[in-house]
């Protein structure tokens, strides 16, 4: 809708459009049926079962979810009204704005029906957008009215005016409800002193943190951040940190939740919680995806964490050792994420892994297939693994722990789902076991062992087989690197051809034969 900028809450919920049609479908009949009896109860009885239907729903759904659907439909007619309006389709723009009505009303009385304490400013939006609901409906009733194309012309504006600001107010609606919402949660979590109440606040919280990033950023600027960092603080609640520190998570993928994390000493508070062996397991592993989620190097507002930098070295120490000692694979998966994140973070990270035995652990991880056990684990693994691999001690340690046998492993990574999300891990996974041989194969130790171990022959199937890479041209782009820095280390490996065309040309003509190169030819 690229005349009317709706709000980013309109456009909370993002599933498989099927399922959100068979979800929406019991909505939409129901708002059908009141268009065409105008929205008038034929009987009281009618108005019970309603009322019935409608606490059903609530048993199975909160007020929220609920609402979320309602707007998601509301948006989506806001949205297809303006493209028919763009057409001249009189008619439909007509029939769709009484059902963009009935929806509106529908929502703000299921709201009203199952939420309390609603504040008088939210009211008075309410009045205020049904108000512009009937003056649409009234504009685009008066177009079906008339042929006479000029009143029409006249008409257009005034109703695109007119839908610009129904979509203003709703989304200002939403944005209170959402608002109301997250304060009345808080408003819980702050004054109960019950773990079964705090725990279904909590809950209900991080079930908001789920519906997108709008939502977490009304939450972290509501205090969110600050009111879950006491409940860490308190020993009463411990039972709690797992699931307080999973939602603490979520929420620091926004900016306004990083802020706040930095004021309330929010990093002091993790690290504390990472190096307390009282703690379980869990905790500790929710714990280290905080970090990882504060640390990701796809954020561009970490700068301002000033503080991780005084802690890093205990943060870190911690996140081996939960390595080293992780029961499950998702453990292992979490803390190496984190370690993995922090190798970014910081050039110091890496001497700090290095003192700590860091490769030695996690190289022997991987030869434990119940914790090392995805293509997403071993894509922490070669990331801290590439990121140590830029200093010069770092190669003694990789030969001693039969590192160059697991970065050939890892050239060979493919998925065995053949889900987007786990072939775009594989991907990455022979893109760094490439780049990580390319960086430490300087050392002469390294390359001598990574050409016995047959790396030559693997990287040359990379370049020339589009299938073996998955298409890929990052990984083709690391293999031509790693395989020009082993024939300088041994010319020997190579045959003339593969020289000729993989190693003696610039990198980017290389790169242009192999990206350009049929199945047939290999």
């Amino acid at each position: 809708l690229s005349s009317l900028s709706l709000p980013p809450s309109m456009h909370l919920i993002q599933v498989d459009s099927v399922q959100r049609w068979m979800e929406d479908l019991k909505l939409m009949t129901d708002c059908e049926c009141m268009c065409i009896l105008q929205s008038k109860p034929i009987s009281t009885e009618k108005d019970e079962q309603n009322e019935l239907m409608l606490s059903s729903q609530h048993s199975t759904c909160d007020n929220l979810q609920l609402l979320l659907k309602r707007a998601w439909i509301i948006s989506t007619e806001l949205t297809r009204i303006a493209q028919k309006l763009e057409k001249n389709r009189w008619h439909r723009v007509h029939s769709m704005t009484v059902r963009v009505n009935c929806h509106v009303r529908s929502m703000i009385n299921e709201y009203n029906t199952l939420t309390r304490n609603s504040s008088e400013e939210m009211h008075q939006f309410e009045k205020v957008l049904i108000d512009k609901c009937s003056e649409f409906t009234a504009f685009t009733e008066r177009c079906i009215q008339t042929e006479d194309e000029e009143i029409l012309k006249s008409m257009k504006s005034c109703i695109n005016e007119t839908l610009t600001t129904v979509a203003q107010y709703f989304g200002q609606l939403i944005e209170l409800v959402l608002t109301h919402e997250a304060q009345n949660l808080l408003r819980q979590i702050e004054l109960s002193d019950s773990v079964y109440v705090t725990e279904s606040a909590i809950s209900s919280l991080f079930s908001l943190t789920q519906e997108g990033a709008h939502l977490c950023r009304i939450i972290a600027k509501e205090g969110g951040v600050v009111t879950l960092f006491k409940i860490c603080r308190q020993d009463c609640f411990r039972c709690l940190y797992p699931q307080t520190l999973r939602t603490l998570a979520s929420i620091c993928c926004v900016e306004e939740g990083m802020h706040q994390l930095e004021k309330v000493d929010g990093i002091l508070c993790l690290a504390d919680i990472l190096t307390d062996n009282s703690h379980s397991e869990a905790t500790h592993a929710e714990a280290a995806a905080v970090i990882a989620q504060i640390t990701s190097p796809h954020l561009t507002f970490t700068q301002h964490l000033s503080s991780f930098l005084e802690n890093m070295e205990e943060i870190v120490t911690a996140l081996v050792k939960l390595c080293q000692e992780a029961s499950s694979g998702e453990v292992f998966l979490l803390a190496s994420a984190a370690l993995a994140n922090i190798t970014f973070f910081d050039t110091m990270a890496c001497e700090i892994l290095l003192q700590l035995n860091a490769m030695k652990i996690l190289l022997a991880a991987c030869s434990d297939k119940r914790i090392v056990d995805t293509p997403y684990s071993r894509d922490q693994v070669v990331t801290i693994l590439a990121n140590m691999s830029v200093l010069d001690q770092c190669a003694s340690e990789i030969i001693q722990g039969n590192g160059i046998q697991l970065l050939m492993e890892m050239l060979f990574e493919k998925s065995s789902s053949g889900s987007s999300a786990e072939v775009a891990a594989c991907e990455r996974v022979q893109q760094k076991s490439a780049v990580t041989l390319a960086r430490l194969s300087r050392d002469p130790q390294v390359a001598d062992a990574a050409v016995k171990l047959s790396c030559i022959p693997r990287l040359i199937k990379l370049c020339r087989s589009p299938t073996e890479r998955n298409n890929s041209d990052s990984v083709l782009v690391a293999c031509l690197a790693a395989l020009r820095r082993l024939a300088v280390m041994s010319p020997d490996g190579l045959e003339d051809s593969d020289f000729q065309q993989l190693v003696k040309p610039r990198l980017v003509d290389s790169f242009l034969l192999c990206t350009n190169m049929e199945e047939s030819f290999v």
